[in-house]
C-alpha cells in the first residue's frame, strides 16, 4: 500500500459521518510521505505541479523535541503551518494534541514518521484521536 493510500483510505475515512479536515504523514525530518489535498501546502515557485506541506522545519523540530521532552510545547503552543494550537492532554512521547477554536490537531509519533490529523467541528477531538492513533499504532506494529 502506498503512503498516499494510508492518508486517503485510513486518515480520511468516515467516522460516524465525520472526516478529518486535513491529514499528512511526515518523516521525522519533516519530509512529506503523503498528504491530503486540503493539508496546508504551498506550490514551489519554479514548478507549479509540485505541492509541499507548508509545515516549517522549525515546527517539525519543535514537535519532535516535545516527543523527546514532553511538555516543551505547552508554554509556547504548537505551531503547524503557521497556525497556533493550544497544547492539551496527550500521551508523553507518543501523542501531541492541540486545540484551536472549534477544531484541533492530533499528532502521533511512530518509529519513522509522524501522523497528523486536523479536524473541525462537528468532528470531535475523540474521533480525530481515534483515527490518527489507530493508524499510528498499526504503523508501529509494522515497524514504521
Amino acid at each position: 500500500m502506498s503512503w498516499q493510500a494510508y492518508v486517503d483510505e485510513h486518515l480520511l475515512c468516515d467516522i460516524d459521518g465525520q472526516r478529518l479536515t486535513a491529514a499528512a504523514i511526515l518523516g521525522h525530518d519533516g519530509s512529506v510521505w503523503a498528504q491530503s489535498e486540503s493539508f496546508p501546502q504551498k506550490s514551489l515557485q519554479f514548478r507549479s505541479d509540485v505541492q509541499l506541506a507548508n509545515v516549517k522545519p522549525e515546527e517539525v523540530t519543535a514537535v519532535m523535541n516535545d516527543f523527546n521532552e514532553p511538555g516543551s510545547l505547552a508554554p509556547t503552543g504548537l505551531y503547524l503551518a503557521g497556525t497556533k494550537y493550544m497544547v492539551i492532554q496527550g500521551e508523553p512521547g507518543a501523542v501531541i494534541r492541540g486545540k484551536k477554536g472549534p477544531g484541533g490537531v492530533t499528532i502521533k509519533k511512530t518509529t519513522l514518521a509522524i501522523i497528523i490529523g486536523i479536524y473541525e467541528e462537528p468532528m470531535t477531538p475523540g474521533q480525530c484521536n481515534m483515527v490518527v492513533e489507530r493508524l499510528g499504532d498499526y504503523l508501529l506494529e509494522q515497524g514504521f
